[in-house]
């Protein structure tokens, strides 16, 4: 088999999808990284692809990735137990409902305190002014201090993570040297709140910052001040990361203006909800996720040796015909008519809350539904420039970054957003 690595980097998020249209819809086996690899898609392979007894993520994830994205040691990197272990300290901070409410409220806050600066500016980048706004609010929420002279280079930081990750050259090292900035300032807050507070950090706390400084490994050890700041970015990056669906949301309201009334509306907070989960389906954010067969494994009448790595082709599942008529068709209502078929919906991948699924769906939506609400209702102009995003670079964006001018000075009905309304 012809390995398909140098094909991704340059097809990106289109690289997987046109295989499988090659292959007559048939599991794709290539190789990646010189790895043999099979790529399966459907929802009976999202079930499939998440039994831990079928794949195995320890040592399944590109050490680029790791080095990047998650982080040596994180929680995306264990199986079994230690997983389970670690998997409940980000379950317990990121899917309780209370928790999720405020931090969307404290997004809109952020949103209402950067208003006024962005209404004196000539232009706005909004990708960049939403990376802001959402690094202040997490960090708020999650109890991390954050001076506000390092606002400015730890958004980028966190942005940095994200868009590196699948990069090679500049993009990527920018990412590792962006990582270490992070996780040795993080680190330096660890320990100095342990120091002040003996040896588990004050012991669980109000905030995500006490309680991952205060969090303990599966044999009873407490992590190292490097991997709690390693968690600790789990929870500040792919909040910050949500501003890549915040910038789609900014170009589906400017493609689709239709939607822009019933989500300013006073009964937009269930349009909200739906407009983000359309967000979330349409627009590309994963293309995949991937990890090793644990075992002899058979699927679709064929063979995975113990070793290869399985892909679950994601960007694909979200825009399956059989599972979303009329999948390029940007259409919010279809969330409001009923659930959406289980194992179809996997913009962040799927699986059972207790396994590998990503903790912060809810968290994703709720903010995003907020930011959606908060730009709806907010008067600006979307100057010329190139509005198109690249499916060859992943992740990808509208490439001029979505700039506005003319921003409002004031918004009117933004005080019921602002306060969680």
């Amino acid at each position: 088999m012809v390995d398909s690595t140098l094909p991704l980097l340059l097809q990106g998020y289109a690289w997987l999808p046109d295989r499988r249209r090659r292959s007559g819809g048939a599991p794709v086996r290539t190789r990646l990284l010189g790895k043999k690899a099979i790529a399966l898609h459907g929802p009976a392979a999202v079930r499939f692809f998440y039994d831990e007894k079928h794949i195995r993520r320890h040592e399944a994830l590109p050490q680029p990735v790791i080095d990047t994205l998650f982080g040596r040691g994180a929680v995306h990197t264990l199986d079994g137990e230690r997983h389970r272990v670690r998997k409940a300290l980000f379950t317990g901070l990121l899917k309780d409902p209370s928790a999720v409410r405020d931090l969307s409220r404290q997004v809109g806050e952020e949103l209402e305190r950067a208003r006024p600066a962005w209404s004196r500016k000539d232009r706005v980048v909004l990708f960049d002014a939403l990376a802001k706004v959402l690094t202040r609010a997490v960090h708020t929420w999650a109890g991390v201090p954050l001076d506000e002279d390092a606002l400015t280079r730890t958004s980028r930081d966190l942005i940095a993570m994200v868009d590196g990750f699948a990069a090679v050259g500049p993009r990527h090292l920018a990412a590792r040297r962006a990582r270490g900035r992070q996780e040795e300032r993080l680190a330096s807050l660890v320990e100095a709140a342990r120091a002040d507070a003996g040896p588990d950090g004050g012991g669980p706390g109000p905030t995500v910052f006490r309680t991952i400084a205060a969090h303990r490994n599966a044999d009873g050890s407490p992590l190292t001040p490097r991997t709690a700041a390693v968690e600790l970015l789990n929870v500040l990056r792919p909040t910050v990361a949500i501003t890549w669906f915040a910038v789609f949301a900014a170009h589906a309201l400017h493609r689709h203006p239709e939607h822009r009334e019933p989500l300013a509306g006073d009964d937009g907070t269930e349009f909200a909800w739906a407009f983000a989960q359309e967000v979330r389906r349409f627009y590309p954010f994963a293309p995949f996720v991937g990890g090793l067969a644990a075992e002899r494994l058979e699927w679709a009448g064929q063979t995975i040796t113990p070793g290869t790595m399985v892909l679950l082709d994601l960007y694909g599942l979200d825009h399956d015909a059989d599972l979303w008529p009329e999948p390029y068709r940007f259409d919010p209502s279809r969330f409001l008519a009923g659930p959406a078929p289980a194992d179809a919906l996997v913009p962040q991948g799927g699986g059972p809350v207790d396994g590998h699924r990503c903790p912060g769906e809810d968290v994703t939506v709720a903010v995003l539904a907020t930011v959606a609400r908060f730009l709806a209702r907010l008067p600006y102009v979307v100057t010329e420039q190139d509005l198109r995003i690249p499916l060859g670079r992943i992740p990808t964006a509208p490439r001029s970054g979505f700039v506005i001018s003319d921003v409002a000075a004031r918004s009117e009905g933004f005080t019921d957003i602002a306060n969680g309304a």
